[in-house]
């Protein structure tokens, strides 16, 4: 007890100190404020059932789809998208008001202040992040919540959750708690047989269970002396309001007491446990005016010359600001209160570059025919306004000037033409003939059948005289005899004679006496129509043996008339065949 006295006493000299600390208090930066210490949160007054539940569809048509209804009284609320989509999330309220993207208008992401709670809407970054949107609130909601989806994008995915107060679970009735001496809480749960109760961890099940106790350091009851001091938690002012308008908040300044004579001690005299929790209240409740909400312009219309572009602007009005993290809540009002004569405009003009234009390079090319209807052709490109050439796509095709053109040069004029008569006469000596040849044309261009032209067709071969054929020796060819072969390839001869012509009088005599005069050829080969495909044979190789029975083979072939090998011919014409082999065996 004498030590207790003691330390009593060591508490009392540091008053001056405690005083000391409670003003460096009011100067500290913000967010460091001194109850900024890690602790227990304060249980619930009652006990909380959650409801958990998700969304997940493959396909649905495009609009608002209703997940689900979050009733009143509802704490906890957590919307958040487990797939990231180009869908989005909606609120409406019970009564068929629009909280958060309603009426096809996506709002931004923010805090609104809807339903007695503040509800935060996050929509994270679409290209960095791979989460999707989210909406939470703590509650507790003055009327029923309807959540939607907007749906674009198969397989959405949302997944919601909320906590609702347990109806037959209540705290257990207290006096009334003056305002500047706060209860202890107990978190009490039920416990298996030999489990321990950790008074910190409370859970949805938790009954809260509040009891007062004084604000006095515990004496010894055996020891009867002079009351002790005690200490009492008590407000000593507040920090400046965080907005002018739109309901902003300010941070309560709370000081350890002496009861009797209200002077600043040090704050670990007072009970740590009944320390104030209510350390911000709203200020400057007035609603702000009304302003402007401008969204970004839209992609131009067109990709190049004159297009038009499109942004929306909402009436809107900040209805909290918050100092913690540089936010404000704002909700969407009538656009008379913003003033129609100051609205923005919504459409504008735009024009991401000249568009390119065809240009004609060349003049018509000559026709293609000297008679009769031709084609003719020019060069067209496409360019853009500094001049350079580009693909034609960049132009309006629809504008693009022809490049083929037909065109008529007239009817075309059919004649006959025909050669010079050839030098030489065919005999070297008495009658013979000259000649040229001829063709009907169209203006020199085109070959067309004899028959074409107008007009007796001119003759073709002339006579000539070489003079007196006097003592002279010539060979003299007979006619071509028959081919040598019915198809394939053949041959055909001649017969030649020594004559002496003298001046028309001709007298066949000895070969020897032409053998100075160039001789005639006797042969050449011929064809008269192709055979097709024929067995080909080698000839047959000398017997294996001398005597007392042998066998000979030959090799035979299918062949095409190119030589290549061929299976069209038929079976029973085989060299092969065993009824032709003759005793003599065969292999192919």
């Amino acid at each position: 007890m004498a030590g207790l006295w003691q330390q009593l006493s060591s508490l009392r000299q540091g008053r001056a100190l405690a005083l000391l600390h409670f003003i460096c208090l009011l100067y500290l930066p913000s967010g460091a404020l001194p109850w900024d210490k890690k602790a227990s949160p304060p249980p619930s007054p009652e006990g909380f059932q959650v409801v958990k539940g998700n969304f997940s569809r493959i396909f649905l048509r495009v609009g608002y789809h209703k997940i689900a209804e979050i009733p009143a009284g509802a704490r906890n609320i957590s919307i958040q998208e487990t797939v990231k989509s180009r869908n989005y999330l909606a609120l409406q309220t019970n009564s068929g008001i629009s909280i958060i993207n309603g009426n096809w208008v996506i709002d931004r992401p923010g805090i609104i202040t809807a339903v007695g709670t503040q509800l935060t809407y996050q929509r994270p970054n679409e290209i960095r992040s791979r989460n999707g949107e989210s909406i939470t609130a703590p509650g507790p909601l003055t009327e029923d919540l309807h959540v939607y989806l907007i749906y674009q994008q198969p397989g959405p995915s949302v997944y919601y959750e909320y906590s609702m107060p347990l109806q037959n679970t209540h705290p257990t009735s207290e006096p009334h708690t003056p305002s500047d001496i706060l209860p202890l809480v107990q978190t009490v749960r039920p416990t298996n047989p030999g489990e321990e109760v950790n008074p910190g961890d409370a859970t949805k099940n938790d009954i809260i269970k509040v009891e007062l106790h004084p604000n006095r350091v515990p004496s010894d009851p055996s020891v009867n002396s002079n009351p002790q001091p005690t200490y009492t938690w008590t407000k000593s002012g507040h920090t400046a309001c965080s907005t002018t308008c739109g309901t902003g908040s300010r941070q309560v300044l709370w000081e350890c007491v002496e009861n009797d004579s209200q002077a600043s001690v040090a704050a670990d005299l007072c009970d740590p446990d009944l320390e104030p929790t209510n350390r911000e209240e709203e200020c400057n409740i007035q609603p702000c005016p009304a302003y402007w909400d401008v969204g970004e312009w839209s992609e131009c219309s067109r990709r190049c010359g004159p297009g038009n572009q499109h942004r929306q602007v909402i009436c809107r009005q900040v209805t909290r600001a918050h100092a913690v993290n540089g936010t404000e809540t704002a909700v969407t009002v009538g656009p008379e209160m913003c003033g129609l004569s100051d609205r923005p405009v919504t459409k504008s003009t735009c024009q991401l570059k000249i568009c390119s234009q065809w240009e004609i390079r060349s003049e018509w090319s000559p026709c293609s025919v000297p008679c009769g209807v031709g084609q003719r052709s020019r060069e067209v490109v496409c360019l853009s306004n500094q001049g350079d050439v580009e693909d034609d796509g960049e132009c309006n095709m629809n504008l693009k000037p022809e490049t083929l053109q037909n065109c008529d040069m007239g009817a075309c004029a059919r004649s006959w033409f025909s050669s010079l008569w050839s030098q030489r006469c065919s005999a070297e000596c008495g009658q013979g003939n000259r000649t040229r040849t001829t063709v009907c044309l169209i203006n020199h261009a085109t070959d067309l059948p004899l028959d074409s032209c107008d007009g007796e067709r001119p003759p073709e071969a002339t006579s000539c005289d070489s003079g007196p054929c006097q003592d002279r020796l010539e060979w003299y060819a007979g006619p071509w005899g028959q081919c040598s072969a019915e198809c394939g390839n053949g041959t055909q001869t001649r017969s030649l004679v020594c004559i002496f012509n003298n001046n028309g009088l001709m007298e066949v005599v000895d070969e020897f006496k032409c053998s100075s005069l160039p001789q005639p050829i006797t042969a050449q080969p011929c064809r008269l129509r192709p055979c097709g495909v024929q067995w080909y044979v080698t000839d047959w190789s000398a017997c294996s043996r001398s005597c007392n029975g042998g066998y000979r083979v030959r090799e035979v072939r299918c062949l095409a008339d190119n030589i290549a090998p061929s299976d069209r011919l038929r079976p029973e014409l085989d060299p092969r065949e065993p009824r032709r082999m003759q005793q003599t065996a065969m292999f192919s």
